[in-house]
């Protein structure tokens, strides 16, 4: 599940839904929208972030990257 969760927030991002240095939604948030657990939705925003698509402030939330 979430790859395809992963694979979602991707496109999201992509087609603008998701805007630049807007606050990726929590985890949490994630989790009850996909209605996951919060492992899943922690797992799941790795990708992007490996991928570059969202950067992580210590202490404070993540943030879709600038296109």
């Amino acid at each position: 599940m979430y790859e395809k969760m992963a694979e979602h927030l991707a496109e999201r991002i992509a087609c603008g839904e998701l805007a630049p240095n807007a606050p990726l939604p929590s985890e949490r948030e994630l989790a009850d929208v996909y209605g996951v657990s919060l492992g899943a939705a922690r797992h799941a925003t790795r990708f992007p972030r490996a991928c570059g698509l969202v950067m992580t402030i210590r202490s404070k939330r993540t943030y879709i990257a600038r296109g």
